[in-house]
């Protein structure tokens, strides 16, 4: 299948955006007008330009407002209809997407816009071009496809066609099983966005919140399915109005953009290298300076990690604890979390499956007698690493006795992600490593809105929690900027929280007022309401299971640590919780700076 980006889901000017769409791969694009109209190349300019980067232009949009009006407006329209296909006919594009009118001109006369539709067939036939008619969510008379099929039928004529846009089918409820009585020769041209669930005005839905495909909540496996089964041959292009997409860097987005179509094409069944099984985390990296190494191994000390492997060649650390394991990097940073290891199947296929999804690989010195580990950068920057066995050999034995407070693994990494590229994170993780992304989940912290989203393997062995600042504006930002945390899992959190308080851990302290509270509403237990004030343990509760778990102070400007407890069935990440956590956090800080 050919893939193609519509010119308005990119920033920058129309050359810029060429420039993205060819380096990303696409094999079309379509030119929206305004993007033209701004443009100070020439329409033939723009169509060397395409030719020399292997573009097609595939299409011309928007004509608007064209259908069911009066003599003198129509007259006008045909007038304006032909010099657009003049300028089609330089850039070299042969359909032109005609928008369902939303004028006030027009009149809810199907017999009528079919034959203006006609008649608007008849001349772009004789110029060689064709017709696509697009049914508006919001279209003043006719803002469904079906309706929009009915009038194409009847305006009868061979250059007349359909286009379908998934938002504007799915934002409005329609029986998607409808499409496959269309010929498929008759849908000219297919345009692809996602979007959120939103209750809100259609038109500001689609200006404002459309999404690359899998990055928002629309079954476009469903409707590009149906729309292939009637044999449409065209290509599969990206229609997306976003205002963070329009702002981003152009080269990035496209990127973004194909990855999400090259995953579209995987779940209709396009062959592609299938994503090895991913059985748990292999290790989380710090990257630490010779202030905060010494504070981070300290606090893992006090948690009953031991210091138990030296690199051979590099300045890394190996702490362990049960499974859970974690590096600190002294080429120096912040601590901050550099990178995280996923155990694979099949790392080397892990690898390939990255590289064909357009995941940058990370360039890597190792020596020959040493793991050669294959790593690919997420969005934000950190390192994701594949891995199997024999990596633990490129670390030289301490002899450090074993130490324990009850930690068995690593639950999950907790990244916070820039505010633009929240989404492609998402899709980042459920394309590159096959995890599926949960449900998002909202809550009202401290110091703004934050939103969160978690990708898991079904066996939930892999866990990687996303959030970000929704709303966060200014210059004062007193909450912990861009916080990130690893969850490490106990059998009895109760016991490592009090096993941590007496090795002088640096742990959280919780307010009483938050007790006071869980007593009202969940009233657990007393001996365990008690247990769960004296060390600081926070609670949750839904129809599935418990989540008992604690946290550390931060480590350095951004690190800390938590420790979990999931009884039964609890999926979830205590997100009630996380306010109180913020809170705490902050109150700690404000304390030392006095």
């Amino acid at each position: 299948m050919r893939r193609g980006i519509a010119t308005v889901c990119l920033s920058g000017t129309l050359e810029d955006k060429l420039t993205a769409a060819a380096a990303a791969g696409f094999d079309g694009v379509e030119i929206f007008e305004n993007d033209l109209i701004v443009s100070t190349s020439s329409p033939a300019e723009v169509r060397r330009r395409c030719d020399d980067l292997g573009l097609s232009v595939d299409l011309y949009q928007p004509f608007r407002d064209f259908e069911a009006v009066p003599p003198p407006v129509f007259e006008a329209n045909l007038r304006r209809a032909e010099r657009k296909f003049d300028v089609m006919e330089q850039l070299g594009a042969d359909t032109v997407l005609v928008c369902s009118s939303v004028s006030p001109d027009a009149v809810d006369d199907d017999d009528l816009a079919a034959e203006q539709l006609h008649a608007l067939g008849v001349r772009a036939a004789e110029r060689g071009m064709r017709v696509a008619y697009e049914a508006l969510a919001w279209g003043r008379f006719v803002d469904t496809y079906d309706h929009s099929w009915r009038i194409v039928r009847r305006a009868g004529h061979p250059a007349v066609g359909l286009c379908l846009d998934s938002f504007h089918v799915l934002s409005r409820g329609s029986d998607l099983a409808l499409i496959r009585t269309i010929p498929g020769e008759k849908i000219f041209f297919l345009q692809l966005a996602d979007a959120p669930r939103l209750h809100m005005d259609v038109l500001q839905w689609s200006r404002h919140h459309r999404l690359f495909p899998g990055q928002g909540a629309f079954d476009l496996t469903a409707f590009v399915g149906h729309v292939l089964a009637t044999g449409y041959g065209g290509p599969l292009s990206l229609e997306v109005f976003n205002d963070v997409f329009r702002q981003a860097d152009p080269g990035r987005a496209a990127v973004d953009a194909m990855r999400s179509l090259l995953g579209l094409e995987e779940s209709l069944g396009e062959p592609a290298i299938a994503a090895p099984e991913l059985t748990g985390h292999a290790f989380t990296e710090l990257a630490v300076d010779g202030e905060t190494g010494p504070q981070l191994a300290a606090a893992l000390t006090a948690m009953g990690f031991a210091h138990t492997g030296q690199h051979r060649s590099k300045p890394v650390q190996l702490w362990t604890q049960g499974a859970a394991r974690v590096l600190l990097n002294e080429t120096g940073g912040r601590a901050e979390i550099s990178a995280l290891a996923v155990e694979s199947a099949d790392p080397a296929r892990s690898a390939q499956r990255a590289e064909s999804f357009h995941a940058p690989v990370l360039p890597r010195e190792h020596r020959a007698d040493e793991a050669d580990l294959s790593a690919v950068a997420a969005p934000d920057g950190t390192a994701v690493f594949f891995c199997r066995d024999g990596w633990l050999a490129d670390f030289t034995p301490t002899g450090a006795p074993a130490t324990s407070a009850g930690l068995a693994g690593t639950d999950h990494v907790s990244l916070t992600q820039p505010f633009d590229n929240f989404d492609e994170a998402a899709l980042f993780y459920r394309t590159v490593l096959g995890l599926h992304p949960e449900m998002p989940t909202e809550f009202a912290a401290p110091f703004g809105l934050i939103r969160s989203r978690a990708v898991t393997n079904p066996s939930n062995t892999v866990r990687i929690a996303l959030n970000v600042a929704l709303l966060r504006r200014g210059d004062w930002a007193p909450g912990v900027p861009d916080p990130q945390h690893i969850a490490f899992t106990s059998d009895d959190v109760l016991a490592s929280a009090k096993a941590m308080h007496a090795a002088g851990a640096p742990l959280l302290e919780i307010p009483a007022n938050y007790y006071d509270d869980l007593d009202a509403r969940l009233a657990p237990p007393p001996d365990l309401l008690a247990a769960l004030r004296e060390y600081s343990v926070l609670y949750d509760r839904d129809e599935d299971g418990e989540f008992l778990h604690f946290y550390t102070e931060v480590l350095g400007s951004r690190v800390f640590f938590e420790v979990v407890q999931r009884i039964g069935g609890y999926r979830g990440y205590g997100a009630a919780n996380a306010p109180v956590r913020m809170a705490a956090h902050r109150r700690l800080r404000l304390s030392r700076q006095r």
